[in-house]
């Protein structure tokens, strides 16, 4: 009895956590930026997270396009080392006012390319840091879309917008929420901070959300396999009785 009440729960748990990792992997598998969110109307560093899904090819390239409908007047990339970034800028309809002054282009797009003997290999993955803003104050989110070049040529478009009801898309494209600002005084601390304190934090919230996710998926297992210890206990308890 007790042979079998073992193999129950080593079933039991080894289904489980196969379950959390099938549903944590698509979401790590995706070009995301992070941290998710920002405050409207201040400054921010993010990063944008890119894993190498193929088995065979490396990461070569990461062209991101920034939302040109909501340009910000300030776009700064943070030294990567094995990698070049270049910035485009594109003229703008309408100018933008930053500290006083009419700003008539924006950078559109940025492009990391990896110089010879660097690659994001096969289970590795990069993080691509930007200090961005100011951030608009009239959207809820901003969509970057982004290109992934392999060396072995293979291109993965990562353009494809979710939609409020219906499924995630397979290549769906980093996106940013945008937060109201608090009026006591938060706008200045999140969201109003200086490009300098957005890139000293920028560093600090990729691992505390590496951190939150990894101990949120192991307090489910643990959760998983104390129910199945409890459920072998009265199995065990019933069949003394």
């Amino acid at each position: 009895m007790r042979f079998t009440s073992a193999h129950r729960l080593a079933a039991t748990t080894a289904v489980a956590t196969a379950a959390l990792v099938a549903v944590a992997s698509p979401a790590f598998a995706h070009v995301t930026v992070q941290p998710g969110q920002a405050a409207q109307g201040g400054y921010t560093a993010v990063a944008f997270r890119v894993p190498d899904e193929s088995d065979t090819a490396s990461t070569v390239k990461l062209e991101v396009s920034l939302p040109m409908d909501h340009p910000m007047a300030s776009v700064r990339t943070q030294p990567l080392p094995g990698w070049t970034a270049t910035l485009e800028k594109s003229k703008l309809d309408k100018p933008l006012k930053s500290h006083g002054q009419d700003i008539t282009e924006a950078v559109s797009k940025i492009t990391w390319t990896a110089e010879p003997g660097t690659k994001v290999a096969p289970g590795q993955f990069q993080e691509f840091r930007v200090s961005l803003g100011a951030m608009p104050a009239d959207t809820e989110k901003l969509t970057f879309k982004a290109l992934q070049t392999y060396d072995d040529g293979n291109v993965v478009r990562w353009i494809d917008e979710a939609k409020e009801g219906q499924a995630e898309p397979a290549h769906p494209a980093p996106t940013l929420t945008l937060t109201k600002a608090d009026a006591a005084g938060d706008h200045h601390a999140a969201g109003g901070a200086s490009q300098d304190q957005a890139a000293a934090a920028s560093g600090k919230s990729g691992g505390s959300d590496n951190a939150a996710r990894t101990l949120g998926v192991v307090g489910i297992v643990v959760g998983v396999i104390g129910a199945a210890l409890g459920v072998a206990g009265l199995r065990r308890k019933s069949s003394a009785n």
